[in-house]
């Protein structure tokens, strides 16, 4: 493959990635009706349960801290898994 086609396919790679990340939910920035809205199987009382506890306890810091918010189970979290995000920054 010839240089020119390599660079054009790491950039193509990179806007990719950039895509991807900017579609995530994050969990840390998240308001409640964004939560509700975009997480399969979260209505509005689990939106405000996980709004809450990232407020009482501190912010999630792997994906999987969703699993310490009451009534959020794996398979919860095994369905959104790839749409979601723990960035703090």
């Amino acid at each position: 493959m010839s240089a020119w086609k390599q660079w054009v396919a790491v950039g193509l790679f990179l806007v990719a990635m950039v895509a991807t990340a900017a579609d995530r939910i994050n969990l840390n920035r998240a308001d409640a009706e964004t939560l509700a809205a975009e997480i399969s199987g979260i209505g509005p009382a689990k939106a405000e349960a996980i709004v809450a506890f990232r407020e009482a306890h501190r912010p999630f810091k792997p994906v999987d801290d969703l699993l310490l918010v009451r009534g959020i189970g794996e398979a919860t979290l095994k369905k959104n898994r790839d749409r979601l995000s723990a960035a703090t920054d």
